[in-house]
Order: structure tokens, then sequence, then C-alpha cells
């Protein structure tokens, strides 16, 4: 299980967490409004939010992540309400996948509405919408009344962060990047990043696998879910599909059970189902929840615990292959590629 509390202390920067307390939504609110930046917690990862309409405001998440400025962003939204504020045409099957699991972590790639900026699309002639569920994400979002467009709040292609804590040691170094507050909404419940769907194009694609699975939403839809492969290269780039992504510093290699059983080290740090053998070293050794929602739950805390100790090298045990695990296992193949 995660170590959620773990992270350390930076006391060199002067700490930017606040309480959600109405007196600091506010303060939240004052910063976007002014184009600055202010992270905040969803149900997924929390998010590095600026104000989606004040392209000025949104390269600044471009510059505090080191994200390539081609890489579109997610637009958040209080409601469903506010789709048609956003995309120029809006499909039945989105108004479905809206009623079924919005506020949630789905977001739908839609034709953008001619004022939506090139900043957060990316220059496509789509954008990214979802409304999250977190009850200070919908605070944030009523209070400001507005779109927030909000990437991860981490380096771009590091690990997503999942407490207040993660956001502010990863931007320590830059004295905050720029942000102005990082609200405190705890633990994400879900802890990886929403499914994305492209309805942009006629049909279903599944971008990015997440808590929502494909069967769930050909469900809600009543038709098939094409995969991203279908589309090639004529699918709009979505965020946290490339091949190497949510990478920690320390290589990280993914490995079945019996070749943990033989290889690993005690300069290795790892992270499997299964308890340590005697000669393995315990002190680098979690223990992965059995059942993917706790698993995924836990992933990116539990990755952070284990660059942190600086070992060689990260083993991770393979997940079961099974549609519950399929998002968990393309983070960590995408983790994978980039990491070291």
């Amino acid at each position: 299980m995660a170590d959620e509390s773990f992270a350390p202390r930076v006391d060199c920067v002067p700490r930017l967490i606040a309480s959600p307390t109405d007196e600091n939504i506010a303060r939240a609110v004052a910063v976007l409004q002014q184009g600055g930046l202010a992270a905040f917690p969803t149900e997924t990862v929390y998010g590095l939010g600026a104000d989606a309409s004040n392209a000025a405001a949104v390269n600044a998440i471009f510059a505090a992540k080191g994200r390539p400025q081609h890489h579109p962003l997610i637009v958040h939204l209080a409601d469903a309400s506010q789709l048609e504020q956003w995309a120029s045409e809006v499909p039945d099957g989105a108004h479905a996948l809206a009623r079924r699991f919005w506020p949630g972590p789905l977001t739908m790639i839609l034709r953008r509405a001619p004022h939506v900026s090139d900043a957060v699309t990316g220059g496509q002639d789509s954008v990214g919408l979802r409304v999250p569920a977190h009850l200070v994400a919908q605070k944030l979002l009523h209070a400001f009344g507005k779109g927030i467009a909000a990437p991860s709040a981490n380096r771009f292609g590091r690990i997503s962060p999942t407490t207040a804590a993660h956001v502010e040691t990863e931007f320590a170094r830059g004295a905050g990047a720029g942000i102005g507050i990082i609200l405190d909404g705890g633990p994400c419940e879900v802890g990886i990043e929403s499914t994305i769907v492209d309805l942009s194009r006629g049909g279903c694609t599944l971008l990015r696998p997440g808590r929502i699975s494909a069967s769930e939403i050909a469900q809600a839809l009543g038709c098939a879910v094409e995969s991203a492969e279908v589309q090639g290269d004529s699918a709009p780039r979505a965020p946290g599909t490339l091949e190497a992504h949510y990478a920690p510093n320390t290589p990280l290699r993914l490995m079945n059970s019996e070749e943990l059983a033989w290889d690993v080290t005690k300069s290795d740090a790892v992270l499997a189902f299964a308890s340590p053998a005697a000669n393995a070293p315990r002190k680098n050794w979690i223990i992965a929840a059995p059942d993917a929602l706790t698993y995924a739950h836990d992933l990116y805390a539990n990755l952070r615990r284990l660059d942190a100790l600086g070992c060689a090298r990260m083993l991770v045990e393979l997940p079961p292959v099974a549609e519950a695990w399929v998002a968990v296992t393309d983070r960590l193949r995408r983790a994978q590629a980039g990491s070291g």
C-alpha cells in the first residue's frame, strides 16, 4: 500500500499549500482571474490550472511544466451545461456519456468552438473537455465560472501528483514555478488520469484508458468503441498518450513474477504483488494491492516513494492481463519507456 504522506517537506520555499476553505477558494479564483496558476485536486490527479480563455495564462502552464506547446490540454468545466461554450458540435453520444459519467474521470474530445485558443488545443480543431467529480475542484470551478485548463501538476513526462505535497515537491526548485496556490484536497481517489475518448470524427475512439473502461463506454453508447490504432495518424493528439510518460528518474523495468524471483538484487527498488524472498531488499520492497482500483489509487505515490530511494533500478511486477488492469498497465509501460 502507498504511503500517502510520503513527500519531503521543502522548508527553503514558502509553502503554497492551502486548505480548501471558502477564503482559499476565493484566493485561488483571484489567482486565476489575474492570469496566474492554481493547483487543485481532482478525483484522478492534481491539476495545474489556468484560465482556459486566457492564452497567456495557458502558456504559463507550458513554461512551468516544460511541456511541448503542441501537446493539448484538457479544459475542466463545472457541469455539462457548459459543453456548448467550448465545442462547436456536441453529438448525441457526448450527451449520453456526460449523463452517465459526469462529473467523473472521463474526458471527451470534441470539435472546438471558434473562440477556443490554439494554446489549449495545440493547434488542433478539437478540444478535450471534462467535468471533475472532486468536491474541491467543483467548488473552484463554480466559483470561477469559466473553464480551467489543467494538465497534471508535475514536470512534463514525470510521475503525476496525487497529493498536494507531491505538487509542492515537484516545483520546489523553481520557487513554485509561478504557482499562486495549491489547494489541498487530500489524496486523489482514483489516482490515475481520466479516460479519454474522441467523439470529434464520428463514432467513438478510446485514446487513453482510465478508470472508466471501454466496455462501460460502449454500454453507455450502445455501440462499439474503436481503438486509437483504427484512426491512426488522423486521431487527435491527446494528453498522456506519448510513448514515454509518467516516468520516474530511476530506470524502471517491468518483469513477470518468474523474472523477479531470480533477477532482483539488494540495489533494486521493487513493486510486486508477493512478499520479498529472504535474500530480497525488504526495505526497498512495496507489496502492491491485489485489486486494480486500489493499485491505481496507490500507483504514483508508490513510484514516487521508490524513486526517492536512489536505487539502481526500479523493478515492477507486471499486472494481470484483464480489462480492469488495462489503464494501470498503460501507465507502467509509458513510465518504463520514459524512465532513467
